[in-house]
């Protein structure tokens, strides 16, 4: 593993805690207590809005990748200036390896952040591009651009940052998202990944953390709140629906 735990020194704490995303209580947990990885897979998993995006990117711009989503950030551009409030003030404690690696030439930094609102964007763009990948994924579906990714800048040891990479995926995509995430935990590399997808957060060994009004809470898989929700829904879909249709 290369990060242990992010959390924001005290010095570095807002006066104000009344703005955003300091009103997002697993923000405000964050910046209170901090958040320990403890596996080589840790999922963050709640609902739209409850925070797992901004903690994943703030995660990213501490180990220096890229705050657009990419690779390690370049040292000349507007790399540094898209920084968000979290990312400002969030800071990593790092294992040897991890410290080893950023201290390390940035070519030398293996490690990507998928970006939700960017990785369409770069699917389209940056295949070829020397560093990337080979495929021209712009003529792909958007699903099999991001399984090419997936191959081709998640297979070295280093550290991975996703947010909702299901988003494009189908329902045998995620399965193997599922088995790289596991292949890339059992050799040495590390994955946060927030998501709203079951099926990634099934993969096995992995950590859970629940993100929502609570804050954050370590849970197992089939005690999330999202499982059992999927559960219920594909076994009785009108229980749902006739909310949503009945006049």
């Amino acid at each position: 593993m290369f990060v242990s735990r992010a959390y924001v020194p005290e010095s570095l704490r807002p006066d104000d805690h009344r703005s955003w995303p300091y009103t997002v209580p697993a923000v405000a947990e964050v910046v209170e207590r901090g958040v320990e990885f403890t596996h080589p897979v840790t999922f963050l998993v709640g609902d739209n809005g409850s925070g797992k995006s901004t903690l994943v990117e703030a995660i990213a711009e501490g180990f220096k990748l890229d705050a657009r989503g990419g690779r390690a950030a370049r040292r000349t551009g507007s790399a540094d200036t898209t920084r968000t409030p979290l990312g400002e003030v969030l800071r990593l404690e790092t294992t040897a390896r991890g410290g080893r690696m950023l201290a390390g030439p940035r070519l030398k930094k293996k490690g990507f952040f998928l970006r939700a609102e960017t990785a369409f964007s770069m699917t389209e763009n940056l295949g070829g591009v020397p560093g990337y990948w080979a495929e021209n994924t712009a003529e792909m579906s958007h699903g099999e651009g991001f399984l090419a990714v997936f191959r081709s800048m998640f297979r070295d040891p280093g550290f991975y940052v996703m947010d909702e990479p299901e988003s494009a995926l189908s329902f045998t995509a995620c399965l193997q998202l599922v088995a790289l995430m596991h292949d890339l935990g059992e050799s040495g590399a590390q994955v946060v990944c927030a998501t709203h997808s079951p099926i990634l957060a099934s993969t096995p060994g992995a950590d859970i953390i629940e993100v929502g009004e609570h804050g954050l809470r370590r849970v197992k898989w089939a005690d999330l709140g999202l499982v059992d929700h999927w559960r219920r829904f594909l076994d009785n879909p009108t229980s749902y629906l006739r909310y949503l249709t009945e006049e």
